[in-house]
């Protein structure tokens, strides 16, 4: 059996692992990659092997870095199945036809500001037509269900606590050898965070993936990032707005849900908030049909919201000129907006305005990968550029690691733990090649476990 590592290895974005095994061929996840200028030929130059010998695909969750390349599969001439939990499914159909939006709007921009020699060299990844076909590939599979993608294979879905429809991939794959475990752990939820339930305990693998996005790190207590809250916001909204950075899927919902619980506790007054992203606010429909999804105590906030309208004023922007509009208002607001890096989107526009005031504050709430506009803010940039522009960064700048949809180190090593005994092999994945690196130390050293390996994209590896 042999584990190619395509993407999300050293690095966060791009997750994309290929498993090969007897008459089996299949991949586990198909992100995009995201931040810095060579992104976009990184996803160019992806997926360069023979997608017709290829037998299905399991895809953990729905963000773009684990499912954006989805339709270029398609495109590319891929046309199996996409085995998805039925949530998953859902949002998929706003971010994957959301991306390919996005894909046609980038094209026809680099092709406007290129050389004419090189315009034909520059296509969109995929366009929205692609998109709606690799919709129809998918295929809803509920949690702990077992199928059958392949003679050779069974799998299962376990909640992966991380978003809606989030999952761990069990696969069970039958090689001359004997029949081997497969764990992929995909990106796993933080037990304290209250919005979901915690990952699924996994007992044993003969094969791990485990990502390690905040494993050098620790996320501050429920208690302490509600007072980081009420200290950025009381502190900001008589003078100036509150900018807060989210991805649309997952991110947006938990940071509603934390502001509407601060409003319920009288911790902030009555508060104004606007959704500046049509995409997080059809995942927010989505996500309050599936309530019974979430927590118990995120489920009667939600129905407190409804009942208390006032003390969450929420308004979603649909039009550009509503959009535009916003920043005009001076003080008061709070704006989330997408995306969640900082690097396309409306959230561009809302900090171009607001960055340059002192009394202004941005409020990070997820990881910033490397190359990203919300990476130079994370670490301290004075000037950044934006729209060509070159802004003056005033504001107050707060990270509030503790609304992350990701288990930080003790939370990986908690999952871990639930483990019998050590796997044969552990790929520690999806983290910076440093944070993986000493993740997997971290591994080695606290669990006892020896075979923990953090591979590089392009790094292939043959399992006896």
């Amino acid at each position: 059996m042999r584990l190619s590592f395509l993407g999300g290895a050293g690095e966060v974005t791009g997750s994309c692992t290929l498993v090969e095994a007897g008459d089996a061929r299949f991949l586990v996840d198909c992100g995009m990659f995201q931040g810095g200028h060579e992104a976009w030929a990184k996803n160019l130059a992806a997926l360069d092997f023979d997608l017709h010998r290829l037998d299905f695909v399991l895809l953990t969750h729905a963000h773009i870095d684990h499912s954006g390349l989805l339709p270029r599969l398609a495109a590319l001439g891929y046309g199996g199945p996409i085995h998805v939990t039925a949530t998953t499914a859902e949002l998929l159909e706003v971010m994957l036809l959301d991306s390919a939006h996005l894909q046609e709007k980038e094209a026809e921009w680099r092709w406007r500001h290129s050389d004419a020699r090189r315009r034909h060299t520059m296509p969109p990844l995929y366009n929205v037509n692609q998109a709606r076909i690799c919709l129809s590939q998918l295929h809803t599979i509920a949690y702990e269900t077992e199928f059958r993608p392949h003679p050779a294979v069974t799998c299962r879905f376990h909640d992966a606590g991380h978003i809606l429809g989030s999952a761990i991939v069990d696969a069970r794959v039958r090689t001359a050898s004997g029949t081997r475990r497969l764990v992929f752990s995909g990106d796993l939820g933080q037990a304290a965070s209250g919005l979901l339930p915690a990952p699924a305990r996994i007992d044993s693998a003969d094969v791990l993936l485990v990502e390690s996005t905040y494993g050098n790190r620790l996320h501050r207590t429920p208690g302490e990032t509600r007072a980081e809250l009420v200290q950025a916001i009381s502190g900001t909204l008589d003078r100036g707005n509150v900018i807060i950075p989210a991805f649309a899927v997952g991110r947006t919902q938990a940071v509603l849900y934390a502001l509407a619980g601060l409003a319920r506790a009288g911790s902030l007054p009555p508060l104004r908030v606007f959704v500046d992203s049509p995409m997080a606010e059809k995942a927010t429909l989505i996500t309050r049909r599936h309530l019974e999804r979430l927590s118990p105590p995120v489920r009667e906030l939600d129905d407190w919201m409804r009942r208390h309208p006032a003390e969450l004023q929420l308004r979603y922007t649909h039009e550009v000129e509503d959009s535009i509009a916003l920043n005009q208002i001076r003080s008061g607001a709070i704006i989330i907006s997408a995306s969640g890096m900082c690097d396309a989107g409306r959230i561009k526009h809302h900090l171009r305005w607001n960055l340059p005031r002192s009394e202004c504050a941005v409020l990070i709430t997820g990881f910033q990968a490397e190359g990203t506009l919300g990476r130079r803010l994370v670490d301290g940039a004075r000037n950044v550029r934006i729209f060509n522009d070159d802004i003056a960064v005033r504001a107050q700048l707060h990270t509030i690691g503790g609304l992350s949809a990701h288990a930080d180190r003790d939370g990986l090593l908690a999952w871990l733990r639930g483990f019998a005994h050590a796997p044969g092999r552990t790929f520690v994945v999806h983290g910076e090649r440093d944070t993986a690196v000493g993740f997997g130390d971290t591994i080695k050293s606290e669990l006892g476990w020896t075979s923990v390996e953090a591979p590089q994209r392009g790094d292939v590896h043959t399992i006896g």
